[in-house]
């Protein structure tokens, strides 16, 4: 039992080591971080609905997945070709392409999300 605990815990170690990979490395994860953070701020302002901040931790977790995924390829694409190749090129653009698309999606959710509250927020005329 002990050693499934501390294989556990391993995992998690590992986790973390790859989580703080990316947001010491990759610049867009901290372009990706302060947009979350601003998010999180106006939403709390709003005051959103439980059922909001449930999609817009899904579409924030999406976007930090694919950002993962994305340097995980890579690196596993320089590992495996340290020269320059065509195929190695096709992987890393469909990996980063995967990350735009993500972004693309969180951008179109955060503004179904937050413009109607926000709208209502900023703009002192009541809708008719």
């Amino acid at each position: 039992m002990k050693s499934f605990f501390s294989s556990r815990l391993d995992s998690f170690r590992h986790a973390f080591r790859g989580w703080s990979h990316v947001l010491r490395t990759q610049r867009n994860a901290w372009i990706h971080s302060g947009l979350a953070a601003a998010v999180l701020l106006l939403g709390l302002w709003l005051r959103l609905p439980a059922r909001d901040w449930a999609v817009l931790a899904l579409t924030a977790a999406l976007v930090f997945t694919a950002e993962f995924f994305n340097t995980a390829i890579e690196a596993v694409v320089d590992l495996a070709s340290p020269k320059a190749h065509p195929l190695a090129k096709i992987g890393k653009d469909v990996g980063a392409g995967a990350v735009l698309i993500s972004a693309l999606a969180a951008v179109v959710i955060g503004l179904l999300i937050l413009g109607p509250p926000l709208w209502a927020r900023l703009n002192p005329i009541p809708a008719p």
